[in-house]
């Protein structure tokens, strides 16, 4: 066929349109992980009344074709859909064929023309030459097409009723085969669009964020100054982190700090003696980001941290600030990294009013080639330590084509490398870094407090709308920048209830260490700790809280271990495309759900209830109205719901009292059990 006029696309003899999941209309890939299933629909149709099906057509990295059978969803609309998966990582392609249904269109014919009596011999002889090339095509498919043949010789015996020869031409063994090896013909097929199947990591994982400096760190009993912690020290604590149930232990900046306009204490311009300074003002005389901070030890001691890491359970995830102490070798190696002035000075980093004189941003636009090359150096030499997962502080300030690339050039050797985007900013922009390569990006959970912020959110999300197809969120409801007023003022409760509620919404949740200690006090006029961490050093004293301590009452530690315990336990929580909402009458109270088949043979399903008071200074009780369909039940049916939390058990059907809040618990993570 002759190309269309203005490169249109010719239509296919079965038209097939609006096919989705489409990214940027399918320039930019869908994401998944192994094993997460998600959705592909589109509009099948054709001409007249035959009947016409639809397969979605999953390939393979190898080239293999994997067909799943789509269903119409709304015959009106020609909407169809199918659930599908791939089952390892690498670059697959989805498509969907439309067809032509011969053997559905006799089916549909013949039934109804037999049952009135009209043309009875004429139809049957119709289905036999239907049925003889249905049979050549299963057995061109290498199946044994004996039952089809049986019924060819039904339809042909005129001895018999036309509805007896009917019956037995539309047997549950040849309507099985017609499932499974349908007769296709005039298979018009769409454009094939890419799929990125990742590892579970991408999508799935609890983290638990340090700072490494901190952890051993202490005042020294004779001087009173203090001692910084180490990557020896800091690996003491990990068998903890990994005790209460986390995948991720996150490092914020572990390298050189600079002195000049070395902010103090509280964000202070002036530091005094023995302030450690930011993290985030990287580089010194002793080097930059290929370097460890002196303080911290040797490349032997971090390979020494990341193998006890592994040996725990956990993977190490490093934070790569692209930015630039004045006291930077890249001042005066790479000039062309930062941005000169009228006066010959360099830019440093400003968001006006603040200013941030500590640090100097990177230009990208001054020699983008020597640029890249240099970051991906400094990358190299983390991956070659082991590190597979980057916490990228501010990539919203990088041109998004250097993340593209970057990103797309590392997976070429490491393609299990996980990149996750603090980029607190305009929608767009998080999203368009998301299409970039970045698997998980933070969010505005820490901001989204009430239940129709936090329901349309999540809707906005997990929902079926072009985003779910490639951006992932990771919800913390604290970081070492942010500390709400929420968390502020809202006691004990809160601060469980907005860790239950990160850790079952969303398959990636983050802590900031200290969360289990509820440090809920923030620096006058600002929304973040007071004594903040990143200007100091903490030392908690740990061994005060753990079991047995004298200050175990104080910590949420167990609470932070039973939340990981219950997303080990259910596959559901795993994914987030499966969210949904219930309803409540009390407007403080969020119900949501996550369903799952563990077992497409059985029919088994992990299924579990969250129900929230958000309110965390009073006590509400309230009627639950659940969608029963949504959970995989009649609307009639009971079950047992066993509180995780609680440990109790209760009947549930639809409509369910709950009493929740700070004179109990403020949330109820049901597991579902069927009767």
């Amino acid at each position: 066929m002759a190309g269309m006029p203005g490169g249109a696309l010719p239509l296919g003899r079965i038209p097939v349109s609006d096919v989705r999941p489409l990214v940027d209309g399918g320039t930019t890939p869908a994401k998944s992980v192994v094993g997460e299933e998600f959705t592909v629909r589109a509009k099948v149709f054709r001409e007249g009344h035959d009947a016409v099906n639809a397969t979605a057509v999953l390939t393979d990295p190898d080239g293999g074709d994997h067909y799943v059978a789509m269903h119409s969803d709304n015959p009106g609309l020609s909407e169809w859909s199918a659930t599908v998966a791939a089952d390892r990582p690498g670059w697959w392609t989805y498509r969907v064929e439309g067809w032509s249904d011969p053997y559905a269109t006799w089916v549909h014919d013949a039934g109804i023309k037999i049952a009135a009596g009209v043309d009875e011999d004429l139809m049957c002889a119709e289905g036999v030459r239907v049925l003889e090339r249905f049979a050549a095509a299963v057995r061109g498919q290498g199946v044994d097409a004996s039952e089809i043949d049986k019924g060819v010789l039904a339809l042909a015996d005129t001895r018999e009723p036309a509805a007896h020869r009917f019956g037995a031409a539309t047997s549950p063994e040849i309507l099985g085969l017609a499932a499974l090896v349908p007769l296709r013909e005039f298979v018009s097929s769409s454009p094939s669009y890419t799929l990125l199947v990742e590892r579970e990591r991408a999508l799935y994982g609890a983290w638990y964020e340090i700072f490494p400096r901190s952890e051993g760190a202490h005042r020294d009993e004779e001087t009173g100054e203090w001692v910084s912690g180490t990557f020896r020290t800091a690996a003491e604590r990990l068998p903890a982190i990994a005790d209460m149930g986390f995948d991720v232990v996150y490092l914020t900046p572990i390298h050189p700090i600079g002195t000049t306009a070395r902010k103090g204490r509280n964000n202070s311009l002036t530091a005094e003696p023995g302030d450690p300074g930011s993290p985030y003002a990287i580089g010194s005389p002793d080097g930059g980001h290929d370097a460890i901070h002196p303080d911290l030890g040797t490349f032997e001691d971090f390979d020494a941290f990341v193998a006890e890491a592994g040996r725990v359970g956990l993977e190490v995830a490093l934070d790569i600030a692209l930015q630039a102490s004045p006291d930077h070798p890249w001042v005066q190696t790479h000039p062309d990294l930062f941005t000169t002035r009228a006066d010959g000075s360099i830019a440093y980093a400003e968001n006006p009013p603040k200013k941030y004189q500590d640090i100097y941003p990177l230009n990208f636009d001054n020699d983008p080639a020597g640029a890249y090359a240099e970051v991906r150096r400094v990358i190299q030499v983390w991956l070659d330590h082991g590190v597979r997962i980057f916490r990228v502080d501010n990539p919203h300030t990088k041109p998004v084509a250097f993340w593209q690339w970057l990103i797309a050039d590392v997976a070429l050797t490491h393609p299990e490398t996980i990149w996750l985007s603090e980029a607190f900013t305009k929608p767009a922009m998080m999203h368009q870094l998301a299409k970039a390569g970045f698997q998980q990006s933070y969010t505005y959970y820490a901001w989204r407090n009430a239940k129709w912020e936090l329901e349309e959110y999540g809707r906005e999300l997990a929902g079926e709308g072009t985003g779910s197809a490639y951006m992932r969120p990771s919800f913390w409801p604290t970081t070492h920048d942010i500390l709400t007023p929420y968390m502020q003022y809202g006691g004990p409760t809160a601060w469980k209830l907005r860790a239950a509620v990160a850790a079952t919404m969303s398959p990636t949740y983050g802590i900031y260490a200290g969360y289990e200690l509820m440090e809920h006090v923030a620096r006058p006029g600002a929304e973040e700790q007071v004594d903040n961490e990143k200007y100091e050093y903490k030392d908690r004293q740990w061994y005060l809280y753990e079991p047995g301590g004298p200050l175990e009452s104080r910590s949420l530690a167990w609470y932070l271990k039973r939340l990981n315990d219950i997303r080990e336990w259910h596959p559901a929580l795993r994914w987030l495309r499966n969210l949904r909402f219930h309803a409540a009458d009390d407007e403080n109270v969020l119900v949501f759900s996550k369903s799952r088949i563990v077992d497409h043979a059985t029919g088994e399903r992990d299924t579990v209830i969250v129900i929230a008071n958000l309110d965390p200074h009073a006590t509400r009780e309230t009627w639950v109205h659940l969608d029963m369909e949504a959970l995989g039940m009649a609307t009639w049916s009971t079950f047992d719901a066993h509180d995780h939390i609680t440990n109790q058990t209760w009947e549930w059907r639809s409509e369910n009292f709950v009493r929740l809040g700070p004179d109990s618990e403020p949330v109820h993570i049901i597991h579902v059990r069927s009767h």
